[in-house]
């Protein structure tokens, strides 16, 4: 059984979401980054996704965006950051995903890509400009290093354009939350509650769902798991965190810890998680 998969199974015993957080690697610099990763693994997250910065980051809102920026100009590369997983996986105990854009592993060379994320024990990839329809190369490759090929679907989907990312995708399916980039808001709409549903019935436990797009607070996190997902995705929120302590590091990686621990305690099902309606 793969790591994600293993990860979601022990959650599920626990009667627990899963909280996924996102951190653009190298931001604020790459020494800064197997730190704030500790923070948030101390903080209870159960999942952890690097983003590799990329120089046209189509997905990302003005936050992440801004993020990536910092990174480059600090030098991070696509090896660096793969160097950084590795330093992370062989500390921690928790299954990591990286989360970059297809042009990077489509210059690295798919088969040296693969093979420097497995000896970096990256467990998952979710690359956002990749269609199912183009993937049938990526898929075969990543499946010869059993890296999970984790694809998006968007609230646009058709029915039977669920059913297909659906039966390509393994790990987990990312649910795009909303229309548009990433970036907190204030509100996780019906819109996307529908959505979630609509994809819990269609895919009725053949892959986990994560939920992310917009997601930084307890609520949307609660309202998520409550929804039937299997997890949810904050991004933004972290990264916020970072940029607004740029030139303080213990005061960052302090706000990321706790962060994420009042995060994860929204993720407990049943009666744990209805008590924390007074709480938020």
């Amino acid at each position: 059984m793969r790591e994600i998969e293993a990860r979601f199974l022990e959650l599920e015993r626990r009667n627990e979401g899963a909280l996924i957080a996102y951190i653009t690697a190298g931001d604020p610099h790459p020494g800064y980054t197997a730190e704030i990763a500790e923070a948030l693994i101390n903080g209870g997250i159960d999942i952890l996704e690097l983003g590799i910065p990329f120089s046209d980051p189509i997905a990302d809102g003005p936050t992440i965006q801004q993020a990536t920026t910092r990174a480059l100009k600090s030098g991070t590369t696509p090896r660096v950051v793969l160097e950084i997983a590795g330093t992370i996986v062989r500390k921690h105990d928790v299954p990591l995903v990286i989360l970059t854009y297809y042009n990077i592993i489509y210059k690295m060379g798919l088969r040296n890509f693969f093979d420097i994320a497995e000896k970096s024990g990256v467990n998952g990839i979710i690359v956002p400009d990749l269609t199912v329809e183009e993937s049938t190369d990526y898929k075969r490759i990543a499946e010869d290093y059993n890296v999970d090929t984790i694809f998006l679907a968007a609230p646009s989907s058709s029915d039977e354009r669920l059913e297909k990312i659906i039966n390509q995708s393994s790990g987990f399916l990312y649910l795009v939350s909303l229309f548009g980039v990433t970036g907190a808001r204030e509100d996780l709409g019906d819109q996307s509650v529908d959505f979630i549903k609509r994809a819990v019935s269609t895919a009725q436990g053949r892959i986990r769902l994560a939920v992310g797009f917009g997601v930084s607070n307890p609520v949307h996190v609660r309202r998520i798991i409550s929804s039937g997902a299997d997890a949810a995705i904050v991004g933004s929120g972290f990264v916020r965190i970072i940029e607004k302590n740029l030139t303080e590091k213990e005061g960052m990686l302090k706000e990321m810890r706790n962060h994420a621990h009042r995060l994860k305690d929204a993720t407990f099902k049943g009666e744990r998680i209805e008590s924390l309606g007074s709480k938020w």
